[in-house]
């Protein structure tokens, strides 16, 4: 059976597109040249004791860094005065209405309606791994105890600053089209079988692997500026017992990219710097090292850390973003699903082992490390960007333009085929929801695929809010667990407003939309969506034109499957909150918009704005109540000197400090976590807890109350020899009303051979 041979076989051939931008310096666009900026600013959030979001494990808090999350965004404009959208790439589990709405009332402070809701766009890469707390439906902060303002102000604080810098540097550029190759798997084949086998025929896998890559040129100088790709796998490379703050594979993949194109700049402008440290035997540099002790803890200043920070954001780094499409079945662990008691493949319809969803585990194709899965997956996205990146083809030239609406997904009316009109339902969450996924398994007894719910079950839901019999029927086949769209107290556990939006840069339209697409959903979606801009489009579209899903953008309302794969009620299909027929209102009112933005006509109905509920938010985390080390010491002393004076290349040096709760300041665009490598009598930071090798680890001990911080560093194998010391930057209060201060350590040195 083709699902079943895909789901063993996912390294196929498929289609990839390529949209490279090339940004030059002209003031307006001319023969196809648009105006074009990027920027990214520093979102990480809290380190510490901050529940993530994704997994909805309400033991999985925050508790340091392994590398730092960012808001990557562009600006396109046909001209200064003329129409403009703006994207943002997070790195977080998902957008945030809330955060869209804050989003936009800054830009209009700063910009009038130069960017307002309609043509900007704010997408998740759907990480597991970033602090949570930042949307405000109820039922997203469960288990992060409320809303996290901390949380939230990162989020809204970066993707100002990222338009912002975007907008500053804006440039011309033009479009650019080609072709390579990438691979997925699909966590619920048996679903995806459940489509039309004719359907189904017309797709070489039962994943969506099509790649859409922007590439960004400064023509003035002819240096690329930034990237921004799209392509469908889920942010599970890292576990739900996972504690460091991650981008996972997107993430690991921007980094890597990132990276790679700062070091082809340095390469091709400056010759490597070589010293007496770097070049000097092994015995000289041990003699050098072990002259050098601990500094033990020091005041600094607010800012001290970004001086030491190795990618300093002055607005004009490289921006690389791998952003989201529709993900809604694929997940990044490619081995497949196994169940951990015996190994065996787990069950193929219900995802279980001996009936326990609990046993039946995915692997990633570094398992059992889960930190080397996300970096092989990231390095797969990364090395395709490369090859996209590095080549080009057919120029893209035309409109820009922007179409968007609020919908109430509760109610909406959608004539099916035959004229059968049929109804959305309020949201609501089967018990497959529960049972959550190969990625990351749920609790309880539920299993995917259950239509019903145990007597006690039913108890405890009626408890919460028994669900109407109108909604009972609407969601059928859906047993219904929680009545989330019903429920009111003590304020709205799920939205009934979304919005939709489409957005096109010539002959690319990009499809905002507020939720996980399945494979097959997001393939409906496209083609409804090319075919009407087509037939509308009085020959201005044809069969070239490229749409693009960006998943999670502007708000988050969970799952869309298609109606067969409803039936079956996996995890995707009891996810999705408004009913059987959740897909076919995206695709009518999706093909409204583009029937408008092909003929011309701008949509006069804007529809019901969604409402801002920070005012009644529940905040049940509470701030550090102050931090003091033990007496006779400093906060940036040592607890744990580098044990081992001289370290291999693939080694491990860690070293632990006391240290302070690192919410009182996130330091933002700063470190927490450094290595220096020192350069005749320089110390020059090398690493910090932006870079794959290095981890800052916080922890807090529970009887003492006194907390550390661990830098642990594996010594890259293209490290430079020499000798190394790490330094720990930190804030305190003592009091909660005492005023921060700032602190900084660094370790005795050693040598790297």
């Amino acid at each position: 059976m083709m699902g079943s041979i895909m789901h063993q076989h996912p390294h196929c051939t498929s289609l990839v597109i390529v949209l490279c931008v090339f940004c030059g310096v002209f003031g307006a666009a001319i023969n196809g040249e648009y105006l074009i900026g990027v920027g990214s600013y520093d979102m990480t959030g809290p380190a510490a004791g901050v529940n993530m979001m994704g997994y909805a494990n309400i033991d999985q808090t925050t508790a340091g860094i392994h590398f730092w999350l960012r808001a990557r965004a562009f600006v396109v404009a046909e001209s200064s005065q003329g129409p403009r959208f703006a994207f943002v790439n997070l790195d977080a589990g998902m957008a945030s209405q809330l955060v869209t709405i804050k989003v936009v009332e800054r830009l209009k402070s700063r910009f009038g309606d130069l960017y307002t809701e309609e043509n900007v766009a704010i997408s998740g890469i759907h990480t597991h791994a970033g602090p949570g707390g930042y949307l405000q439906y109820l039922v997203y902060s469960v288990t992060s105890l409320g809303f996290v303002q901390q949380s939230f102000d990162a989020i809204v604080d970066a993707i100002e600053h990222s338009i912002v810098q975007a907008h500053n540097n804006l440039k011309s550029g033009s479009v650019f089209i080609n072709k390579v190759e990438n691979a997925g798997i699909n966590r619920s084949p048996s679903a995806y079988l459940l489509n039309p086998a004719e359907e189904r025929a017309g797709y070489l896998n039962n994943v969506d692997t099509q790649m859409t890559l922007l590439k960004f040129v400064d023509s003035a100088s002819g240096k690329s500026i930034g990237t921004f790709s799209w392509y469908a796998t889920h942010g599970t490379s890292m576990s739900k017992n996972n504690k460091l703050i991650s981008g996972d594979n997107k993430g690991a993949a921007a980094r890597f990219f990132e990276d790679w194109s700062t070091s082809k700049a340095k390469s091709s402008s400056s010759t490597p710097i070589t010293n007496s440290a770097t070049t000097s035997n092994t015995s000289t540099l041990v003699e050098k090292a072990q002259t050098i002790k601990a500094t033990g803890g020091k005041p600094c200043s607010k800012t001290s850390s970004q001086g030491f920070k190795v990618r300093k954001n002055n607005g004009s780094l490289f921006v690389g973003a791998f952003c989201q499409s529709n993900v809604g079945d694929v997940t990044p662990n490619v081995l497949g699903a196994f169940c951990i008691d015996s190994g065996k493949p787990c069950d193929f319809n219900r995802s279980s082992c001996h009936g326990n969803d609990l046993l039946c585990v995915g692997r990633g194709p570094g398992y059992p490390d889960e930190v080397q899965s996300t970096k092989i997956i990231g390095e797969r996205q990364f090395q395709k960007a490369v090859d996209l990146f590095t080549s080009t083809a057919e120029e893209l030239t035309g409109k820009i333009d922007y179409r968007h609406v609020y919908l109430n997904f509760t109610n909406i009316e959608v004539e099916l085929d035959g004229n059968k009109v049929v109804k959305t339902c309020p949201a609501a969450l089967g018990p497959g929801f529960a049972a959550g996924t190969t990625d990351g398994p749920g609790v309880f007894d539920f299993q995917q695929g259950d239509t019903k719910i145990n007597k006690l079950w039913k108890r405890l839901r009626d408890l919460l809010k028994e669900p109407s019999r109108y909604q009972v029927h609407c969601q059928k086949p859906k047993t219904v667990l929680l009545d989330t769209g019903e429920m009111f107290e003590p304020y709205a556990w799920l939205r009934a407003i979304l919005p939709i939006q489409m957005l096109r840069l010539g002959k690319l339209i990009i499809l905002s939309v507020p939720g996980e697409f399945t494979t097959m959903a997001g393939r409906r979606l496209r083609e409804t969506v090319k075919e009407t801009l087509i037939s509308n489009g009085n020959g201005e579209f044809d069969n070239n034109i490229e749409v693009a899903i960006a998943g999670l953008t502007n708000t988050y309302s969970q799952y869309v499957s298609t109606f067969e794969e409803y039936k079956q009620q996996r995890y995707e299909a009891a996810s999705t909150l408004y009913g059987p027929y959740a897909l076919s209102a995206y695709m009518q009112e999706f093909n409204k918009l583009a029937k408008a933005m092909a003929k011309g006509e701008k949509t006069i109905n804007k529809g019901p704005s969604p409402p801002d509920l920070s005012s009644v938010q529940l905040k049940l985390v509470l701030d550090p109540f102050g931090d003091s080390p033990p007496p006779g010491i400093n906060f940036g002393d040592m607890k744990q000197d580098i044990i081992g004076g001289t370290f291999r290349k693939g080694g491990t040096a860690s070293a632990t400090f006391w240290s302070a709760n690192p919410r009182y300041d996130l330091l933002t665009e700063g470190t927490f976590a450094v290595v220096e490598l020192l350069q005749e009598k320089r110390w020059v930071p090398v690493y910090d807890d932006d870079d794959f090798s290095l981890y800052f680890r916080w922890s807090l001990d529970n009887s003492s109350l006194y907390s550390t911080a661990t830098i642990e560093w594996e010594i890259p194998k293209v490290a430079s020899s020499g000798v190394y010391r790490q330094r720990h930057f930190g804030s305190a209060r003592k009091t909660q009303d005492s005023p921060i201060n700032y602190f900084t350590g660094a370790s005795t040195a050693f040598t790297v051979s």
